[in-house]
């Protein structure tokens, strides 16, 4: 039986989400507002903007110039990830396998699939329809298939509105445009290059030598010209999760140190919850419902997994300082365990003599940097001397 991988593509995901119930304004031309502090570009338009040209990630200065009466809506992304996460639980749910490419995006391997839903392609696509027919927007679904990533992903964008296509190699891909290299990642932002030196469909870039293409973009001009060619690297589905975040309501607007003493508390709540099993975090998200309206999401991911709060604290106040407004809740979720701290359980488990050992290592680690006064202890002097300087002394710190 030969493996088909199938893409599941939600068009404009991002912007159906932030509209909320407001499907009307969808029919109208409306983007995504740009995010504060940053470049100021739109996301997501709707069909009604692309008609005046106006194109997602185009700056908004250019899109307003274009279509005058174009609308913009604030980005909700903690309900993008809730609404995503949502749909990535559906197809779960059927056993597929889902890779997490973005929001509004994933392939999945057939191949184990068919057996159980008709065994054949037609029967595990109606039953992703069922699937994914759950109230969320998601009912503009189109399906793809292919042999690789890259041509169920190119199917998906050829399908009509609530259809399916099929690409099944070089072959087909080849009247395609270019422009569908940008959904990877690593070529985003080859097209507009291609394009300038006439190379309009993928049959044209995969009809160049690969060492031309190597030598003009590194490896993304290979890794171009291998999914040109109907060439792709294997799936990575995600693995099997669980939800652990922690929410704190603020007063008010808050922000400076009274934000940074609950992005603390936040952190200590989340790392003292008992469902973490003494897991260590290699990722996590901050995340904040803004007093002004909208959302603010930031992932962190950490060089080592830990358990930490002082690191933790450090990394999520660089993120902090990006929050574009006040903020009225802040949230807190671990988006991937590390393995236990193999120091955890060092205090009950090494015995007195390693214990010691390592404290007088730290000692002299602190003086060696901050001077021999580092390091001092109280020793009671006279605890009943009425004058309190008597009551004890500083003197230096010795480990026993």
């Amino acid at each position: 039986m030969c493996s088909m991988i199938i893409c599941v593509l939600l068009p404009r995901f991002e912007l159906a989400v932030a509209a909320a119930d407001r499907t009307a304004l969808l029919r109208e031309p409306v983007a995504l507002a740009p995010a504060e502090g940053g470049v100021q570009a739109v996301g997501e338009v709707s069909p009604a903007a692309e008609a005046f040209g106006v194109r997602a990630g185009m700056r908004l200065g250019e899109a307003l110039a274009r279509c005058p009466g174009l609308t913009l809506v604030p980005a909700d992304p903690i309900a993008v990830a809730e609404a995503w996460e949502h749909v990535l639980a559906r197809l779960e749910g059927i056993g597929a396998a889902v890779e997490n490419s973005r929001p509004g995006e994933t392939c999945f391997d057939s191949r184990g699939l068919r057996r159980l839903h008709g065994g054949h392609l037609e029967g595990v696509l109606a039953e992703v329809r069922r699937a994914l027919t759950s109230g969320r927007p998601s009912g503009g679904a189109r399906l793809g298939a292919g042999p690789v990533r890259f041509c169920a992903v190119a199917a998906s964008h050829v399908a009509r509105s609530r259809g399916h296509g099929v690409v099944a190699g070089a072959g087909d891909l080849a009247p395609l445009p270019v422009a569908l290299l940008a959904r990877r990642a690593e070529t985003a932002e080859l097209p507009p290059s291609l394009e300038r030196l006439g190379l309009g469909t993928l049959g044209a870039v995969a009809a160049l030598p690969r060492a031309a293409l190597g030598d003009r973009f590194g490896r993304a001009g290979l890794l171009a010209h291998d999914l040109a060619g109907g060439h792709d690297t294997p799936l990575r589905p995600r693995a099997p999760g669980e939800t652990l975040e922690e929410t704190l309501d603020l007063p008010e607007a808050a922000s400076g140190q009274q934000l940074e003493r609950a992005l603390a508390l936040v952190i200590d709540r989340l790392l003292a919850r008992r469902e973490r099993r003494g897991r260590t975090l290699r990722a996590a998200v901050l995340s904040a419902r803004l007093v002004a309206g909208g959302t603010w999401r930031e992932r962190m991911v950490f060089r080592e997994a830990t358990a930490d709060p002082t690191r933790i604290r450090l990394a999520a106040r660089a993120r902090l300082a990006l929050l574009p407004a006040p903020a009225e809740t802040l949230r807190l979720g671990a988006d991937r365990f590390g393995p236990p701290h193999p120091e955890g359980g060092v205090l009950f488990e090494d015995g007195a003599t390693r214990r010691r050992a390592r404290l007088r290592e730290a000692v002299g680690q602190v003086r060696a940097v901050a001077g021999p006064e580092a390091a001092l202890r109280v020793l009671p002097v006279d605890p009943g001397s009425r004058v309190p300087e008597r009551h004890a002394v500083l003197t230096p710190f010795e480990p026993s």
